[in-house]
């Protein structure tokens, strides 16, 4: 066998023409699986939307002018002679709406004392609603806040 001195098995061997069928069956077969995936795909995600929207509510839509009360919740370490946090107000305020950033976000008129940035997400406000004709108007206490850093 004249093979010039080299192994037929390392690499030199001819294509055999049967392979081109298996590969074209190949092809089709994962054509077949990637279509069936992203049909469970989109189920999934369409029932993932479905659960969600059930929990969902309307934003409330705030306008430029609007008075709101601002969430204490991150504002704890910063509250000055507050022991407990039962005894902590939930909201301080009311507060003037300044600016609307986007659906989501909110500017608000505060205090040069309330050393926090002033747009804040509209899960941490909700909507001052005034006192009831006839209701005796007592206006909230200040709150102190203890500084943090020394900024001049």
């Amino acid at each position: 066998m004249a093979n010039n001195g080299r192994n037929p098995r390392m690499g030199f061997e001819m294509r055999k023409k049967g392979k081109v069928l298996r590969v074209e069956e190949f092809a089709a077969k994962m054509k077949e699986i990637q279509e069936e995936v992203q049909a469970a795909l989109r189920k999934a995600q369409e029932e993932m939307k479905k659960q969600t929207d059930r929990h969902r509510g309307e934003v409330e839509e705030y306008k430029v002018g609007d008075m709101v009360l601002l969430s204490t919740k991150e504002l704890k370490w910063q509250m000055i002679g507050r022991r407990t946090d039962k005894l902590t107000e939930r909201f301080i305020g009311p507060y003037r709406v300044k600016g609307i950033i986007s659906s989501n976000a909110i500017k608000l008129d505060l205090p040069s004392s309330i050393r926090i940035h002033p747009v804040v997400n509209v899960s941490r406000i909700h909507r001052y609603r005034d006192q009831v004709k006839g209701q005796k108007v007592t206006p909230p206490p200040l709150v102190e806040i203890q500084r943090r850093w020394n900024i001049k």
